[in-house]
């Protein structure tokens, strides 16, 4: 199941920029310019908001009221331009989760949102959205648009080891040897085949090939 995530934001640059990272990370983002149109879905199945404190002639202070009556345990995100002391008070006494200052790194963000989401909801500590794509590591199970896509052992043994590597080149003899143990026998061909298959089955994986190496995620 995808996790929701409403961002409540004016500047529409920003808006979508944050909307794109987190949907990149797998997540189902809805987008609100003004106070109002917020307000209109603040009893939705959400888990988590990302609120600006300036909103129109309302302030994010009161849609988090709205938001608290309607979904106490919902986890919220303030971000604001305004670096003061006194607002940050003002956000963790009224009881958001997190604060964070414009300018921000996008990618801050995400992590602070994946952070909240695993500490809120205990069941997404085996979740791992790469890619579009959500992996449940336990079950050895990975869906796209919350429909499952079968892979084999070794696929998902793959998949696995990229992802909890990911950044970092392997050579098919480091691929053979985490993947398929030091005893195996057979040639590396094997790694580029159950790649290709991998690939085929989730197109939006982003492994690069390394000519002559081997390969890398992200």
């Amino acid at each position: 199941m995808k996790r929701i995530i409403n961002i409540v934001e004016d500047e529409k640059d920003i808006n979508n920029l944050v909307a794109q990272y987190l949907r990149k990370e797998g997540y189902e983002v809805n987008s609100y310019y003004t106070y109002e149109e917020a307000n209109a879905h603040t009893k939705d199945d959400v888990h988590l908001w990302i609120l600006d404190i300036m909103l129109d002639d309302k302030s994010g202070f009161d849609l988090l009221e709205e938001i608290r009556a309607a979904n106490p345990d919902t986890p919220v995100i303030f971000m604001s331009a305004r670096d003061k002391e006194f607002d940050r008070i003002i956000g963790l006494e009224k009881g958001c989760d997190d604060y964070i200052t414009k300018p921000f790194s996008p990618k801050e963000l995400v992590l602070r949102v994946n952070n909240l989401i695993k500490r809120a909801y205990k069941d997404t500590n085996n979740r791992i959205f790469i890619d579009g794509y959500e992996l449940d590591e336990e079950q050895r199970k990975v869906y796209s648009d919350q429909e499952e896509i079968e892979l084999t052992t070794k696929e998902f043994d793959l998949l696995m080891m990229f992802i909890k590597n990911k950044g970092f080149a392997f050579s098919r003899d480091k691929i053979l040897e985490n993947v398929w143990d030091e005893n195996y026998f057979g040639s590396d061909r094997v790694v580029d085949d159950t790649l290709r298959r991998l690939r085929k089955k989730l197109p939006k994986l982003n492994i690069h090939t390394i000519y002559g190496y081997g390969y890398r995620l992200g």
